[in-house]
């Protein structure tokens, strides 16, 4: 085979791919695209040097990481304002309308999947990074390499992110179902939740058999000099991105109104879930004018579809217990499909609502579901009773400890620090970094030890050695003496991070603080009458952490002992102008944040991270961003570093 034979081919092989992968129309069998698929890995083998850029053969995948490394966007990726009616949609227009009167819109499809950020550079496919906060996400490449609808070589040179949705077609998302039933698998809940997990697939060969599907809709850092976003649009799906349907632009909001409810009756017409549509100003000019709140741009929002309801019938109630022990009744409905995922359960947040919707095993029921969102039941058709109707039975025991339930309002709770059911959750809450902050011992590793039966509780994580980790998959010398170290680290820790690390209900970090100022190591032995004394310990807080105590004392005192954990208990403030005030930090200071929150807290005030009209004081500093402009609009009083050391001096 000849160069221009083996680009012939290729070019021959990439066409018949993407009939394949992304218009599911094949023109061409698998025979002959495994054969000439063949010849030219062949001819790539033999000259290394040749190999087409956007080659077939570099998407089979073929590698298994060890875990994904973060990866940094090169500008933030937002989130979007959601947006459910026409009130809504015109109240964003009028807040539009405060820099500009009148501009243009573009509109999108908003497909329900995954984000991703692709990177090109001097043509070629750099990096691959899901959203993950916006700023910092993982990194796929290996398995963006893989997804036929994603370019890997384009025309443009310059630096640019382009992005999109990593989504599953309802079709294949069926096939992939009926695959795993066969194989006695997990079936996916639903296409987005397939394409999620395809996409993070540590075995590129898994994402490769996936069928995923790259829909662009924006572009993060670019260098590109257009003035509408319509325009840029067109130059992106040039260089050789699919165009989803309806994209188009408008000029009224009676417009955007007649394309929403179009696009909303030709919902069922499209290949991939769609949720909603994406509306943006087409200026850019107008765009950077606008800018951004600390998540969204201004200039853009999704327009929600309705959720779906469907007609099903309630089989059964099963219990789960929650990392704090709470037990909250799940639904078990006959199965029915739900834009392409098959539903077999629906939330039910407490015993409360069970009364409020007059519930009973063996009723008819409707369902509704959008998006992703967990199915929720809105109606019992208490008409269709037959008499086979049972009445649904508060617990009174945990169902896996098997432990006496505390009910408290509408909440029933299970406090055992022991209950199977809660301990994995329990340990990663321990763990966690704004608890004891145990590095290496992550979700992941948690659920491996209790499965392998290295540890039972939180006490064990503290007896665990290097032999008991050095036969696990994944762990050598280095990551075992790593996380023994993170662990041995977390000792002598302060005692209010060690109390909001047991993850009991209501008592946070401030809650926690304020208890172990006033009792220290005696917390175990406080009383309700003391408790309710302390500033911001209320009846229900006061019941829950005395309930927890009761429960679990043997633990926490057996806890302290290994432990050791460092206490202060804090003279009272003397007054100042900030003492029982509610003070709110932004922007950048001559100290960092946490250092600015104790000095204050130090002074008896009470440090919010919102602003709002209770709020007495804002300290700013440099890029004090939407926290200062809501501060301003609710009058609530602002203060610089300046302005701050004068006041207290």
């Amino acid at each position: 085979m000849t160069n221009n034979e083996y680009l012939n081919n290729i070019n021959k092989l990439i066409e018949w791919a993407k009939a394949y992968y992304v218009y599911d129309e094949p023109i061409a069998s698998d025979e002959e695209y495994d054969k000439l698929s063949r010849e030219c890995l062949k001819f790539e083998e033999e000259n290394p040097s040749l190999v087409h850029p956007n080659s077939p053969n570099n998407r089979v995948g073929g590698y298994v990481l060890d875990n994904f490394k973060k990866a940094s966007h090169l500008s933030r990726m937002w989130s979007q304002e959601d947006i459910f009616d026409n009130k809504e949609l015109e109240d964003w227009i009028v807040r539009a309308s405060k820099v500009e009167k009148e501009f243009d819109f573009f509109i999108q499809p908003k497909f329900d999947g995954a984000s991703l950020n692709l990177i090109y550079e001097n043509g070629l496919l750099k990096q691959a990074i899901t959203r993950g906060d916006g700023s910092v996400g993982e990194d796929v490449t290996h398995n963006a390499l893989t997804i036929h609808s994603i370019p890997l070589e384009i025309s443009e040179k310059s630096l640019i992110e382009i992005r999109g949705e990593i989504v599953i077609k309802k079709d294949d998302f069926l096939k992939i179902n009926e695959d795993r039933l066969k194989n006695e698998e997990q079936v996916f809940a639903n296409p987005r939740n397939a394409a999620a997990g395809s996409l993070r697939q540590l075995d590129s060969k898994i994402t490769a058999k996936r069928k995923l599907f790259f829909n662009v809709w924006g572009v993060g850092e670019n260098s590109l000099e257009f003035k509408k976003t319509s325009d840029m649009m067109e130059y992106i799906f040039s260089l050789g991105f699919e165009k989803s349907p309806m994209q188009l632009k408008v000029k009224t909001i009676n417009e955007i109104i007649d394309t929403y409810k179009e696009m909303l009756a030709k919902r069922d017409d499209f290949s991939m879930l769609l949720d909603g549509m994406i509306i943006k100003i087409d200026d850019i000019n107008i765009q950077n004018i606008l800018g951004y709140t600390q998540k969204f741009p201004r200039w853009s929002c999704a327009y929600k579809f309705p959720a779906i309801e469907k007609t099903t019938k309630l089989k059964d109630i099963i219990l789960q217990v929650g990392r704090t022990g709470v037990v909250t009744p799940v639904a078990i409905v006959e199965a029915v499909e739900i834009e392409g995922a098959i539903v077999e359960r629906a939330t039910l947040h407490n015993f409360d609502e069970i009364k409020r919707l007059d519930l009973k095993i063996n009723d008819e029921i409707i369902i509704i579901r959008s998006g992703d969102v967990i199915p929720k039941i809105t109606k019992v058709l208490s008409e269709r009773r037959d008499g086979t109707q049972v009445d649904i039975i508060k617990p009174i025991n945990c169902p896996d400890c098997q432990r006496e339930l505390l009910v408290e309002d509408i909440m029933i709770k299970c406090q055992n620090l022991d209950c199977s059911s809660r301990v994995v959750n329990s340990i990663i809450y321990f763990a966690s970094k704004n608890c004891m902050n145990i590095d290496g011992l992550g979700e992941k590793i948690v659920e491996l030890l209790v499965r392998e039966k290295k540890i039972y509780d939180i006490l064990d994580i503290y007896s665990l050695k290097y032999e008991d980790l050095e036969n696990l998959e994944g762990f050598k010398d280095k990551k075992i003496n790593n996380l023994l170290n993170a662990i041995n680290n977390s000792k002598n820790s302060e005692l209010y991070r060690v109390i909001t690390a047991l993850g009991i209900e209501h008592i946070g970090e401030v809650a926690s603080k304020a208890i172990c100022n006033k009792f220290a190591l005696n917390l175990v032995e406080a009383k309700y009458e003391d408790l309710i004394t302390i500033d911001g310990i209320g009846e229900q807080m006061a019941n829950s952490f005395l309930e927890f105590m009761r429960v679990n004392k043997e633990i926490i005192l057996e806890l302290f002992e290994i432990l050791d954990p460092k206490f202060t208990i804090k003279e009272e403030a003397k007054d100042n102008p900030f003492k029982s005030k509610i003070v709110v930090i932004t922007g950048t200071m001559s100290k960092s944040r946490d250092e600015m929150k104790s000095f204050f807290e130090d002074l008896g005030a009470k440090v919010s991270s919102s602003v709002s009209k209770k709020t007495d004081f804002l300290i700013y500093g440099e890029d004090a961003g939407s926290k200062y402009d809501k501060a301003i609009e609710l009058g609530v009083k602002t203060l610089n570093e300046d302005e701050l050391n004068r006041l207290l001096d």
